[in-house]
């Protein structure tokens, strides 16, 4: 778990709020990463929304002008389906004001020195191959459209990429936007001195990703509830058959040894206690509820089951800080939807301080309804999961400090 020297170095971190900008070139690294159908209509602007109070803070603080980095999923060379003109007009609703396109950083540089005070959002940083290798060229060219560099991009800070470790190379000022900061403080509260007793709810599928995080927070917080495909392999570590359930066997001596550990910890670890599975999750003709250790012959546990929610629902009632990174089954699908959306109602109906951890997480908390009911949403699932791990992001190593 994170050491609270950690946290608070990260806390130093100089913010846009701490200098002047005034007339200066301003680039800000923002994540407007969002989800689109086929039609590329936004279905969540959440990661956009975010991002508005820094660029109006730049606006109102009279930056010369405003140049908007983001990536936008994981291209294989230049394709217009990752083309980030698909938010444009979004970005233009959102913040009531005209921005300008750049195909290129060159394009950037242009309309930059034509002397026009503007925004500018640059084309799909992935475009180029150097941005996920931290290509020191592409840093330079970064480097060339600003003054002062803001980072407001939580869920990319866990990553080196040239865009948000390696132009601070070449800038004077590197700063954290608000939501960086907002980011940070809320994590601070969480672990600095949270309030007791402090619960863990982790799920997802594999138990490799979080087998660190297991580890770590065995001396910090004082129960553990495990469900979605993670708690498959616990389940089968305790003599379980879980059938055709995903379950990672070359992991099961390391649940049998965290299960242990906890114990003499007093840690408590809560584990689904009835399973919903089906013969076929793509086409589940046949649905079955169950305790754990009776799942039919050839069955894939997909959920937990009414009774888990009950158990759950208690514990979660029990806490007064609350961590949720992962959901508890395959919530998508609206049949095993159930455990996770009930969670999420638990979890509003508490008085507890609850920070959620991003990506899927949030995904399901909004699909149940109870966004507005959580004390704090984190915009990055694998950035809040290295921050739980006890990492300093890499993005905050190299911003100034106050």
């Amino acid at each position: 778990m994170p050491k609270t020297t950690s946290i608070a170095l990260m806390q130093e971190t100089k913010s846009i709020r701490d200098i002047d900008i005034k007339d200066k070139r301003v680039l800000i690294r923002v994540d407007f990463n969002v989800p689109m159908d086929k039609d590329f209509n936004i279905s969540d602007d959440t990661r956009m929304r975010e991002a508005l109070p820094t660029i109006n803070y730049c606006i109102d603080a009279e930056a010369k002008n405003i140049v908007l980095v983001s990536h936008l999923g994981r291209p294989k060379g230049r394709t217009a389906d990752f083309s980030l003109k698909h938010v444009l007009k979004r970005l233009e609703r959102l913040l009531n004001k005209d921005v300008a396109f750049a195909d290129t950083i060159e394009s950037a540089k242009m309309q930059q020195d034509s002397g026009i005070k503007q925004i500018i959002l640059l084309e799909n940083i992935r475009f180029y191959d150097g941005e996920t290798k931290n290509d020191e060229e592409l840093s330079k060219k970064l480097a060339n459209l600003c003054d002062i560099y803001v980072n407001d991009a939580f869920g990319t800070s866990h990553r080196a990429h040239s865009s948000t470790y390696g132009i601070t190379k070449f800038v004077e000022q590197k700063v954290a936007g608000i939501l960086l900061k907002k980011e940070i403080d809320s994590f601070a509260k969480v672990i600095k001195n949270p309030l007791r007793p402090l619960l863990l709810i982790v799920g997802g599928s594999k138990v490799s990703s979080k087998l660190s995080l297991l580890q770590r927070v065995l001396d910090v917080v004082d129960k553990i509830i495990i469900g979605g495909a993670m708690s498959n392999t616990f389940l089968k570590a305790l003599g379980y058959d879980m059938q055709k359930s995903l379950v990672e066997d070359d992991l099961i001596a390391d649940a049998i040894k965290i299960l242990e550990i906890a114990k003499e910890k007093k840690v408590k670890i809560y584990l689904p206690v009835d399973i919903v599975s089906t013969n076929d999750i793509n086409n589940p003709k046949d649905i079955k509820i169950t305790p754990s250790q009776d799942i039919p012959d050839s069955f894939i546990a997909v959920d937990i089951g009414p009774a888990s929610v009950k158990l759950f629902s208690e514990v979660i009632a029990d806490s007064q800080t609350i961590i949720w990174n992962g959901p508890l089954g395959v919530y998508e699908i609206h049949q095993f939807s159930r455990g996770t959306f009930n969670l999420a109602h638990a979890i509003a109906n508490t008085y507890a301080f609850s920070f959620i951890g991003g990506g899927d997480t949030a995904d399901a908390i909004d699909k149940a309804g109870q966004r507005d009911n959580m004390s704090f949403i984190s915009t990055g699932g694998g950035a809040s999961l290295e921050l739980l791990e006890g990492n300093i992001l890499p993005a905050f190593q190299v911003l100034d400090k106050k």
